[in-house]
């Protein structure tokens, strides 16, 4: 019996170091990346960022034909680099996310990702000289969103006051040109009002559906990341190469944010907070707006963006329907501060099994109707008209095979005794 104690004690005190020796091996592995990644892969791209900046890099891109892919590879780079600082900056003002019962991360996560989303963004525009009236309209009203969404990240605002943020900005482009085209001008004063009330609605509403798919690591950046690759697609499709770069320069920067928030192993590091998803959000809203997505053609110039944002528009409408008819929201003061887990990365995460899975699910369907958007170049109405079809029959079998999980899960939870309101 004492011979069996000891052995017993020994392995213990065994299995205690080996512990010890694990942790300590761990954290010297940490310690030799930055903020997850190894440095062997983090310093080449600072450097390849120095690089670009040389006048005549720049210059052989330019003669090469090859702006668009300078414009990618910068905001690239700026974003990739400037993540691991604007990290620390975080953590030193204290602009955490902390863990709730609403969130899904359990550590406080610095907030301050979309800093470097903007900053390489708008470096990549303005180093390569790309500017109009209607873009700085844009960046101006952007950077506007900007500083309300640190502010937010740093003391949290209300959602009224994020709300008359918008639609200052939103009134900024709109007297700057940029209006959807929806009525037809032979209308008069109608026509001006209601294009001008159809780009409010829209602007914004794109606005705050990025921002709740804000809610799972990597959703947001890869969302907008796949948005802006079709609109560029699109974009030099219809001849319009001042707005493919704006769309590559967006997608270059959120593809720079990616690593560190959608790793393979582990939890995010740094999250793009609201001063990322909404200026994701408005910008990718805005292009829209501003290009000429079928020149002469009306109806593919309208569906073609419709496909490529489908996603957020077919959540944002499912949510407050849902919410509507569910009781959760009785007023539009209750619907823009409402904050819950039935945004469709909830939704489908049940029914798969995992947030990764839920991430990458919408990644395809997202794939899936942006390769849509593009086979319209040459498409007819009727085309048009059978692709938004196609799209809505896509998402209700979603909705049926979500509706269908939650149900199961719900199910479950009551036979453990599991208040569906805590899972």
């Amino acid at each position: 019996m004492k011979s069996s104690t000891i052995t017993d004690n020994w392995e213990s005190e065994n299995h205690r170091i080996s512990l010890v020796v694990d942790n300590k091996r761990q954290q010297s592995r940490e310690k030799s990346k930055t903020f997850g990644i190894d440095w062997y892969f983090f310093v080449p791209t600072p450097v390849m960022t120095c690089v670009l900046l040389l006048p005549p890099v720049k210059a052989f891109f330019f003669s090469a034909g090859w702006r668009w892919s300078h414009v990618l590879l910068l905001a690239f780079g700026i974003s990739f680099s400037l993540n691991p600082l604007f990290s620390k900056i975080a953590y030193y003002f204290n602009m955490l996310d902390r863990p709730n019962q609403r969130k899904l991360h359990h550590n406080a996560t610095p907030l301050l990702g979309g800093a470097a989303v903007f900053s390489g963004f708008l470096t990549a525009l303005l180093i390569n000289g790309i500017f109009s009236l209607e873009l700085g309209a844009i960046l101006t009203a952007s950077f506007f969103l900007f500083v309300i969404g640190l502010w937010d990240d740093y003391t949290e605002i209300s959602a009224g006051i994020k709300l008359l943020a918008q639609v200052l900005s939103t009134t900024l482009v709109i007297a700057c040109g940029i209006v959807l085209r929806v009525i037809p001008n032979e209308l008069g004063a109608f026509a001006s009002f209601g294009n001008a009330l159809l780009t409010v609605v829209w602007i914004i509403g794109i606005t705050n559906a990025m921002n709740f798919f804000d809610g799972m690591d990597g959703l947001a950046a890869g969302l907008g990341a796949l948005i802006a690759f079709f609109l560029g697609i699109v974009a030099f499709q219809t001849d319009q190469p001042f707005i493919g770069w704006v769309a590559v320069a967006m997608m270059g920067s959120c593809i720079g944010f990616l690593p560190y928030n959608f790793r393979i192993k582990g939890r995010a590091t740094i999250f793009l907070g609201d001063a990322g998803s909404t200026v994701i959000g408005f910008i990718l809203a805005c292009v829209a707006v501003y290009g000429d997505w079928a020149q002469g053609n009306p109806v593919v110039a309208l569906v073609s963006p419709l496909l490529i944002f489908w996603i957020l528009i077919f959540d944002m409408v499912h949510i407050t329907v849902d919410r509507i008819l569910t009781g959760k929201v009785l007023n539009f003061r209750q619907w823009i501060e409402y904050v819950g887990k039935d945004h469709l990365h909830h939704r489908l995460a049940n029914v798969l099994g995992g947030n990764k899975k839920s991430v990458l699910f919408i990644y395809l369907l997202s794939l899936c109707l942006g390769l849509s958007a593009v086979a319209l170049r040459n498409a007819r109405v009727v085309d048009a008209v059978l692709l938004i079809i196609q799209a809505s029959i896509l998402v209700i079998l979603i909705t049926f095979l979500e509706r269908r999980g939650r149900m199961q899960h719900e199910s479950l939870d009551s036979k453990i005794g599991i208040n569906p309101g805590e899972s």
